[in-house]
């Protein structure tokens, strides 16, 4: 009996005892990880970034930079490859201590816009005033500001004319004299011309608020025309949020215009051309259009015609079109179609060379993302110029006289990350195709003004971040200017991200991640997993820069004992269009090779458990973090889900229309969380804040009432005041994310309500 008894102790005392070879997580593992939030991290990275600021009138350019001393500035001569400081700041805070009146510490100056003069004088704002430096001389005077021009105001590229609206109309103003003309008659607010409404922009109906609008116009080069939207808003949708934290005591009601997946109560534009000398107007030839599908248009130099490139109801066509600035008549040039699945707007790229009557277009009409040369009257293909399986991102400069163009792309070289961007020249006949960028990593490139040189900046999941000036023509290094300095990191323990490939189960398709670790980690212990997860379609999870692969919130709850890993899955961008399209009207698909990527890491390292497998996102990747618990319930055993679009019937009209497709039909409802409720088996946290206008609260709350129907356990934080970005970044939201994990995946009670500072 006494051996009985024994057993049955034994039983229950393992069953209480955490998991074999982890110790209680504790108060010190939680301050730990607080140290490697990315807010904490980004404190101890130095000399980590370039942004030149470039004088126009010369090859010379300013930057500031973080050094262990605080920001620092320089100067950089690209002729005499010379850099040097900008000024001495110790007398530079002095002048201005006394001219503010305040305190002024010399390497954290209170300065921004900060630019290059004749002279060598530097302009900066300083208190919402224009300033300026004499560095030789050491004397700082205040500036007449520039025009000032509202968000409801818009200054012609001659700085001579300025276009304004009011009571629903567009008006014209002479810089010089003053003197003000009317150019439309018959627009009100809510129909009116130029009258743009910020994406971001809520209003409060209980206190009587109205919309405020900013200014859409569009000038010619030569500053003689002008191009107005006119938005008719008066059948538009609007979306409510509660704002329950406030100075009363009930809640205000908060409204946005919004239009749904499938909707017809939305914004319709159309568009009219001005003439700024003759003060009239014409409606331009373009039909009515869904304003959700884009407004834009494109002027080139000493070219006498404007482009527009419209998009379609469904994403499936494209049309380029030619607007006549005289005439306003419209001319077709290009239809691009894609009837099975999608036009990736991601790929919008025009170039007119007028004068060689060509245009270059970006497409992905081979299946990759490339360039075309196109003949402008015909509207038909001259030459392919980038061929090939790789990723094709965006131009960087054209040389139309010696027909040369500088683009970035991803995938070229096949023994590297395809997700890499680097810079390469290429004729426009196709040939001549040169790297630029030789280092293996990601390259973002500035160019110089008289585009001979550029600065790039480079770096990798295990190289921090390298700043170089090159010549554009060559590539040639012309002078290393920042190395990052990660010492404090190392110190700290920090170890760089692992990246991985691996085949998907095709066992063609390769598929690209990172793994992150614990400092203190065990090969001989096995960890549970964490998917950190946003599945796109339009952008990719996995960092491919220093900076990404270190500021992010996977370092940190990695330190709790958990292996994160992130996953570029099929259905992700950057890819081919096929990779891309898997995803198309079923964007929880990713998740699928997820689920065969981290089985196969196990296989491959013992230290990870499959068995115990957990996942957290944010935003689409709050709809990935549910639908991973829904599709895969006997695979992820614990979710955390913030923002998440759980059903895209109930989300912004554009970004399902593309990726789940139009009109809406039962595809929505099969990729619906909230549909698919009942099938909820593990634990899971939802999370929105209460004033999301991004992602709407009642795509949260509806997913809990159908749980709550199905008799689901789950748990719910709605967090008063915050919207989509500060709902991601609220300290309360963090530590009850490592809470769950803990308790659910790890098997351990967390440090009672720890309060991240």
């Amino acid at each position: 009996m006494k051996k009985i008894i024994s057993i049955h102790l034994l039983f229950l005392l393992i069953l209480v005892l955490p998991v074999k070879g982890f110790s209680q997580v504790t108060t010190k593992d939680y301050e730990r990880a607080e140290k490697f939030l990315q807010f904490n991290l980004s404190k101890h990275i130095y000399n980590s970034w370039v942004e030149p600021n470039w004088y126009e009138q010369n090859n010379i350019f300013i930057y500031s930079i973080n050094t262990r001393k605080g920001t620092e500035y320089f100067i950089v001569n690209t002729e005499t490859k010379e850099k040097k400081k900008a000024f001495d700041q110790e007398k530079f805070a002095k002048l201005l201590a006394d001219s503010l009146k305040e305190e002024v510490k010399p390497f954290e100056l209170p300065i921004s816009q900060v630019k290059l003069e004749k002279g060598n004088r530097i302009l900066f704002k300083a208190k919402s005033k224009t300033w300026q430096y004499d560095p030789d001389n050491n004397t700082l005077q205040p500036k007449p500001d520039p025009l000032k021009l509202t968000s409801k105001e818009s200054l012609s590229p001659d700085g001579k004319w300025v276009a304004f609206i009011k009571d629903g109309n567009i008006f014209i103003r002479d810089k010089k004299t003053g003197s003000e003309v009317q150019l439309s008659q018959d627009g009100t607010p809510e129909n009116g011309y130029g009258y743009d409404l910020s994406w971001y922009f809520t209003r409060n109906d209980t206190k009587g608020e109205k919309n405020d609008y900013n200014i859409e116009v569009y000038w010619s080069k030569d500053s003689k025309k002008l191009i107005v939207p006119r938005y008719d808003r008066r059948n538009t949708r609007r979306l409510y949020l509660l704002k329950h934290s406030n100075e009363g005591y009930q809640a205000e009601v908060v409204s946005y215009e919004r239009g749904l997946a499938g909707d017809s109560a939305i914004a319709m534009v159309d568009f009219y051309l001005f003439d700024v000398q003759k003060k009239n107007g014409v409606k331009i030839d373009l039909p009515t259009h869904p304003a959700f599908l884009g407004t834009y248009f494109y002027f080139f130099d000493n070219c006498p015609k404007a482009y527009h490139v419209r998009y379609y109801r469904g994403y499936k066509k494209r049309e380029l079109f030619e607007i006549d600035l005289e005439t306003a008549n419209v001319r077709s040039v290009l239809v691009e179609t894609y009837p099975k699945t999608f036009v990736d707007i991601y790929t919008e790229t025009l170039e007119v060379l007028y004068d060689k009557n060509e245009f270059i277009w970006r497409s992905e009409q081979d299946g990759w993302c490339h360039l075309y040369l196109y003949d402008l009257t015909s509207g038909k293909i001259k030459n392919q110029i980038t061929k090939g399986e790789f990723y094709v991102y965006g131009v960087e400069n054209i040389d139309a006289k010696n027909r040369k163009i500088w683009f970035t792309a991803g995938g070229v070289d096949k023994s590297r990350n395809p997700y890499q961007k680097y810079l390469y020249s290429i004729n426009f006949n196709g040939k001549g195709l040169k790297l630029l960028t030789p280092e293996e990593a990601t390259h973002s490139i500035s160019i110089s003004p008289d585009k001979r040189y550029f600065v790039d900046n480079y770096s990798s999941v295990t190289q921090p971040n390298i700043a170089v000036l090159r010549y554009l023509k060559s590539g040639k290094m012309v002078m290393e200017l920042e190395r990052s300095d990660i010492n404090d990191l190392v110190e700290m323990g920090w170890k760089h991200a692992e990246p991985f490939s691996m085949l998907a189960d095709d066992g063609k398709t390769m598929l690209y991640g990172v793994i992150f670790k614990p400092l203190n980690f065990d090969p001989n212990k096995k960890y549970p997993v964490i998917d950190g997860t946003y599945t796109g379609p339009h952008t990719i999870r996995s960092p491919q820069t220093f900076s990404r692969s270190v500021l992010n919130m996977d370092l940190s709850l990695a330190e709790l004992g958990f292996i994160v890993v992130n996953i570029d899955g099929r259905g992700s961008a950057y890819r081919s269009k096929a990779f891309h399209d898997i995803s198309y009207a079923r964007l929880g698909y990713g998740l699928v090779d997820h689920v065969y990527v981290i089985k196969e890491l196990a296989k491959k390292y013992p230290y990870i458990d499959a068995d115990r497998v957990g996942i957290y996102g944010h935003s689409a990747g709050g709809y990935d973090a549910t639908r991973a618990l829904l599709l895969f319930p006997d695979f992820y055993k614990v979710g955390v889900s913030s923002a998440g679009d759980h059903d895209h019937r109930m989300e912004k009209v554009w970004w399902p229309e593309l990726y789940q497709g139009y009109p809406v039909d039962t595809q929505y409802q099969n990729q619906s969380n909230i549909t698919n409720a009942a099938n909820l088996k593990g634990h899971l946290l939802l999370v929105t804040g209460d004033l999301d206008n991004n992602v709407n609260p009642s795509a949260t709350i509806r997913l809990a009432e159908e749980l709550t129907k199905a008799n689901k356990d789950f748990d719910l934080i709605i967090l008063p005041n915050n919207d989509h970005s500060s709902c991601y970044w609220n300290k309360y939201f963090i530590r009850r994310r490592w809470d769950f994990f803990v308790r659910h995946l790890l098997g351990q009670n967390p440090p009672k309500e720890y309060k991240i500072k």
